[in-house]
């Protein structure tokens, strides 16, 4: 027996045969959705059915779904199954800026995400025989139970931390032997910090795996992490709308995060045209689930940039590759006609070890010129000679970017 790979043949599959795979599934997938008031109407409107999808490409005969749909039926109008008989549970995000984006899951449902989240785990190297910390919210939060069931699902002894607390977090990875982690890359960074306050080492600990995800980050702040936790941390990549947790992981290999295309069909396109992407091109990610029941969401645009990762990875799974995050379409902004996220700012700063993980972009019009202004804040194992730090970084900075479009300030940690 194989064990690289938590369920090899489907990990393994030929092109050929995962593309055969998918759209079987997709057309399933039409029909389930036709049962959802949105869909129903959508479908209705561009005559939409199994029959009238032939082929992947198809898929884009069917309309993008935004967010903004989602929330204009909120809560239940893309619900396609029997939520009185079928439905188990409900998970949703913060609603910060409107009504929440819903998903309602059954039971089918569930069994599916806490096999994608195990495989992910697997594929990092997590075994059976692992102690696996949670230090997520639990909630409505997807990320707490989706790593929950996935690492029970795997076998693991689970420690459901929740989140914050650290010296807590702390206590239990010394008591109960942690050898896995799942956190946030600012709060684990955060740990590390509480680490060096209480005069431990993480590296003598049983700790050996990250799991970080959930917020934006780049590679070298996750260079950042494994250094100062030394650990192996490795990438993923999820939603809310696809389930949580578990839809793209990276391997061992560290080249890139596995899209698991038998649950997902993946499109980059292009977000002003709505076009398809040549594959290695950042575009946005746009997603159709393939193994959902309750819910299924087709052609949902995520907002999320990346690029399909061309070649193929030498761990032998055949799942396409995605890059890590880039931004969001609707995160860039444009100083003096160059086209800026606030991830590029921060690959910059993390090469500052004076500077610490919290900073604040700020837009402003001086003089009828725009300009970005970077708060950074310092490190409390910073130098005290800020004029240098201050000179030093303006320069890499103007180099990266353009002339005078960035001043920055720093502030001390409270």
């Amino acid at each position: 027996m194989n064990t690289q790979y938590w369920e090899e043949e489907l990990e393994t599959m030929s092109r050929e045969k995962l593309h055969k795979l998918q759209l079987q599934r997709l057309k399933k997938t039409i029909n389930i959705a036709a049962n959802a008031p949105y869909y129903k109407e959508v479908f209705s409107k561009h005559g939409i059915t199994a029959d009238s999808i032939q082929s992947l490409d198809d898929i884009r005969k069917v309309p993008f779904t935004t967010k903004s749909d989602m929330r204009a039926h909120y809560p239940f109008g893309l619900v396609a199954g029997d939520m009185s008989n079928d439905g188990v549970r409900i998970h949703s995000s913060s609603g910060t800026t409107g009504n929440p984006t819903v998903i309602v899951h059954s039971q089918h449902d569930l069994d599916s995400w806490a096999n994608l989240v195990a495989r992910c785990l697997y594929a990092v190297g997590i075994r059976k025989t692992d102690v696996f910390q949670n230090s997520s919210g639990y909630g409505m939060f997807t990320g707490g139970l989706g790593f929950q069931y996935g690492a029970e699902r795997l076998g693991c002894l689970t420690v459901p931390a929740a989140a914050g607390n650290s010296k807590r977090q702390i206590k239990f990875i010394n008591d109960f032997k942690t050898t896995a982690l799942h956190a946030i890359p600012s709060y684990a960074i955060r740990l590390a910090e509480v680490f060096q306050e209480e005069g431990l080492d993480p590296a003598k600990t049983t700790l050996k795996t990250l799991v970080i995800g959930a917020e934006p980050h780049t590679d070298e702040q996750r260079r950042k992490i494994e250094r100062m936790l030394g650990v192996k941390a490795y990438n993923s990549f999820g939603m809310t709308e696809m389930n949580g947790p578990g839809v793209a992981f990276e391997c061992q290999e560290q080249n890139g995060m596995h899209f698991w295309e038998d649950c997902y069909l993946v499109e980059i396109i292009d977000p002003e045209t709505g076009e398809p992407m040549p594959e290695g091109e950042i575009g946005e990610l746009v997603l159709t689930t393939l193994d959902r029941e309750m819910m299924p969401l087709i052609r949902y645009r995520t907002r999320d940039l990346t690029r399909i990762l061309p070649g193929k990875c030498p761990c032998g799974r055949t799942h396409i590759r995605i890059d890590r995050i880039k931004g969001r379409s609707d995160d860039m902004f444009i100083i003096k006609g160059v086209n800026i996220f606030p991830m590029q700012v921060e690959k910059i700063l993390v090469q500052f070890p004076e500077l610490g993980s919290n900073y604040l972009i700020t837009l402003e019009t001086v003089n009828n010129q725009d300009e970005m202004i970077v708060e950074v804040e310092l490190s409390e194992l910073s130098t005290d000679n800020y004029i240098e730090l201050l000179l030093s970084g303006k320069k890499r900075q103007n180099h990266i970017f353009s002339t005078n479009i960035i001043s920055y300030t720093c502030f001390t940690k409270k």
